[in-house]
């Protein structure tokens, strides 16, 4: 798959590869209900070399959920790398431990494991949701998201309404980092879109029991 590389996407070291670069540009905007977000535009340097690596080798699979009455296919195709599997790139493992050495004396724990999707056009999408499945249903916790490929927008609104929608644009190496209460107090989705869009991959990073 021949992606276009942005203007924005730092190539990295000559001959080095693709790599996150430092975590001091975080900016933090807090949100309401005890929840807030880390953003970083253009993280991943060499960003549209690792999609096209993560593309073309991660073990992607297609899933069917039951939606009420009927089974329905997911609208992106998913990978997951549990606690202790090996990474598919370099540049991925290295993200990891940034920010398991950055977020751990806030966290008090690590990031343990990968959650791969890849957005192959606008008709992929995933719906308003929290990641509330095990401890994060009860307690803080952090979800740090890398996007690699085009572009394609991040929605957050708080969970039951009563606040504005905010908008993320993000590709080309972005991170984002969602914690605090945000799993539970918020929802996050990337919508479906009529406009042409071209590929991207997530990569979600999460403690140990955080689904």
């Amino acid at each position: 798959m021949n992606l276009q590389a942005s203007l924005f996407d730092d190539p990295g070291p000559a001959d080095q590869g693709p790599g996150p670069g430092p975590l001091t540009g975080l900016e933090r905007v807090t949100l309401a209900r005890g929840a807030w977000v880390d953003l970083l535009p253009g993280w991943m340097h060499g960003a549209a070399e690792l999609f096209e690596h993560l593309a073309a080798h991660a073990p992607w699979r297609a899933e069917r959920r039951q939606m009420y009455d009927n089974v329905v296919a997911v609208p992106r195709l998913l990978a997951y790398y549990g606690e202790g599997v090996p990474l598919p790139h370099p540049a991925l493992t290295a993200a990891r431990e940034a920010l398991s050495d950055h977020y751990q004396p806030e966290l008090g724990e690590r990031f343990v494991t990968s959650g791969l999707c890849f957005y192959r056009d606008g008709r992929d999408s995933v719906a308003w949701h929290g990641d509330r499945i095990g401890r994060s249903a009860t307690e803080d916790t952090m979800v740090a998201i890398l996007s690699v490929g085009e572009p394609r927008p991040l929605l957050l609104r708080p969970r039951g309404g009563g606040g504005p929608t905010l908008r993320f644009p993000l590709g080309h190496g972005d991170l984002v980092v969602m914690g605090g209460s945000c799993q539970r107090t918020w929802e996050h989705c990337v919508p479906k879109t009529a406009r042409p869009a071209g590929p991207r991959i997530s990569v979600q990073f999460r403690p140990r029991g955080v689904n």
